[in-house]
């Protein structure tokens, strides 16, 4: 794959979307880097990609996904990073503050090895830099409509009366109804005609540790009929993911920046397929990065005024897994 600075990768896709010459694209958090490729070019062996529709990925494998052996979260240090966020919210800066970090694994991986035995609704490995498998839908366009699905809230299935809890939730309806309004402005920009289809849907996700409940919600809108010639003029208008982010979104991006002690690098990006016709999409959370011998798993969640340190990071300990079947 062809790695392209911001703009010249937007303005590629812009190009290959007017020919109607299928790509996919992998697209970093700050945008600053995009790596490109047309999707009949693309080695396995470099990158594996399995999207709902269309993969280039071997058959699942028989081999158990791993269960992620983590060393202990850095409590103080994440504590730091939430009470920068939570002065922020105080001072009326920020109202959801999406905040990540990176933990730390005490297993030797084969990422290649990780994609194959994983199940999940996206997945993606570049090289042996990183695996990615995401739930998380970022846009779709199918003929003129174009829809997105934010996803917020998270709890462990197995908590009695989980599914009651979780949409019972202040904390995690505020965040929700945030997200949700957020990602609605975000459409507004590329569609004139856009409305909430579905609020607060719940997905379950089964993982080597155990099951997920999360809440997601669809929002559609209509796109003009010259939609393909600006593919990526749109990305670039509506990223970063106001689901890893926040709201306001450029403040709350400040804050982020100020907030986290990693480098999100691809992880909270998109990577998007073009398969001539219409865009799937997808925000590349759940993520384990290789640096030099060392795998990190990244991950996050929303930071609002109703939030709690310990309850946020043991969330994202419940978000440190492999998904499985």
């Amino acid at each position: 794959m062809i790695a392209r600075q911001g703009n010249e990768g937007f303005k590629q896709m812009n190009r290959w979307g007017a020919e109607k010459t299928p790509f996919l694209a992998i697209i970093s958090y700050d945008k600053q880097n995009i790596l490109l490729e047309k999707l009949d070019a693309i080695s396995p062996e470099i990158c594996q990609y399995a999207f709902p529709d269309r993969s280039n990925a071997l058959k699942q494998s028989s081999c158990n996904a791993p269960k992620l052996d983590v060393f202990d979260i850095d409590a103080e240090s994440y504590k730091k990073s939430f009470d920068k966020v939570m002065s922020h919210i105080n001072n009326g800066d920020t109202y959801l503050c999406n905040l990540s970090c990176e933990v730390k694994l005490k297993n030797q991986l084969d990422l290649p090895s990780v994609f194959n035995a994983s199940f999940s609704k996206y997945k993606l490995r570049y090289k042996d830099e990183f695996v990615c498998f995401s739930p998380e839908i970022f846009i779709r366009i199918k003929g003129n409509e174009i829809s997105t699905y934010p996803m917020k809230g998270t709890i462990d299935a197995r908590i009695l009366n989980a599914e009651e809890r979780l949409l019972n939730d202040k904390k995690e309806l505020a965040e929700h109804y945030t997200i949700t309004d957020l990602l609605r402005n975000d459409l507004s920009r590329l569609s004139d005609s856009v409305r909430v289809k579905r609020f607060r849907y719940i997905d379950r996700i089964k993982t080597s540790s155990g099951e997920l409940l999360q809440t997601s919600s669809e929002i559609i809108g209509t796109l003009n009929e010259n939609w393909h010639c600006s593919i990526g003029d749109m990305l670039n208008k509506i990223l970063p993911a106001g689901s890893i982010t926040g709201a306001p979104k450029q403040r709350t991006c400040e804050i982020i920046d100020e907030a986290e002690t990693h480098k999100r690098g691809f992880y909270t990006g998109v990577c998007v397929l073009f398969d001539g016709e219409n865009v799937d999409s997808f925000v590349m959370i759940r993520m384990i990065v290789r640096k030099n011998k060392n795998f990190y798993y990244k991950s996050g969640g929303g930071v609002t005024s109703f939030s709690q340190w310990e309850k946020e990071l043991n969330e994202i300990k419940q978000k440190v897994y492999v998904p499985i079947s």
